[in-house]
């Protein structure tokens, strides 16, 4: 059976968001809720806070939360849950890299990618990543909205049998002329900023050096397809609840009108 180990890299130093782990969102702070939502996942027999901050440890240790401090050194979160990890004595089959602020990820989502590594008998794959069909009428918000710098948000194109071609924070494929009906669904895919790998996925990938696409985007993923390693992407359906995540200050109060309209995804009394 396999190992799995969800590990959520918290910085405080945000560039757009200082202190954003921190956050209060409906009375529990952003990493709170993340710890939660990764604790819900059924297939996951650990799960770790990763930060170079004290700050955010102690807050980590006061509501639960098993905690390793890594270095400030590291370029991305994935190495520094390789870190994380390789501290705490572990050598599961797969790491969860779970964004530390993708508070509205439903767990099912984190337990399809696990999923999929065990139909993956032959190991074809290293990385699994998580995307969500658009309808033309999402499709058109979020054209509109970028064309405006309002919403974040990375797509990625994929072939027929789930391996990424290509991640971008523009729109692809760009529909031409298309005469889809608002509530059909169209070929584009939102990606979701959550990465399982192997674990010796994992170490390969952090001992790679940046490629030009990876910097051009600022997506650290490219550099997993430049150097050719192969990335499944998993469509997900949310079930009929919202995808956000917090990378502005103003996002905390639209994910907590989110959360009033739809719910909580997880009961939070562990």
């Amino acid at each position: 059976m396999m190992q799995s180990a969800i590990v959520i890299p918290a910085r405080y130093g945000s560039t757009r968001f200082p202190g954003k782990p921190m956050a209060n969102i409906l009375g529990k702070s952003l990493l709170e809720r993340m710890w939660h939502l990764a604790c819900d996942v059924k297939n996951a027999e650990t799960v770790i806070i990763a930060t170079d901050d004290d700050r955010i440890a102690e807050h980590a240790v006061a509501f639960g939360a098993k905690v390793q401090i890594t270095s400030n050194q590291w370029r991305n979160g994935s190495e520094r849950i390789l870190e994380a990890v390789q501290l705490q004595k572990l050598s599961p089959d797969i790491v969860v890299n779970l964004q530390g602020d993708a508070v509205l990820t439903p767990p099912f989502v984190i337990d399809a990618l696990l999923e999929a590594f065990a139909k993956d008998t032959e190991k074809q794959f290293s990385v699994a990543t998580p995307c969500v069909q658009l309808t033309k009428a999402q499709y058109d918000d979020l054209l509109e909205m970028k064309s405006r710098g309002i919403a974040s948000g990375t797509m990625v194109a994929f072939d027929k049998y789930g391996k990424a071609l290509y991640f971008s924070r523009s729109i692809i494929p760009l529909l031409r002329d298309d005469k889809s009906q608002k509530d059909q669904l169209v070929p584009v895919y939102r990606h979701i900023g959550l990465y399982a790998y192997r674990f010796n996925a994992l170490k390969e990938y952090v001992q790679l050096s940046p490629t030009p696409l990876e910097l051009a985007e600022g997506l650290e993923q490219l550099r997993l397809l430049e150097h050719g390693l192969s990335i499944k992407v998993v469509p997900v359906h949310y079930q009929g609840r919202t995808h956000w995540s917090i990378d502005h200050p103003e996002d905390v109060a639209i994910v907590e009108d989110i959360i009033k309209k739809e719910g909580e995804l997880v009961k939070t009394s562990r």
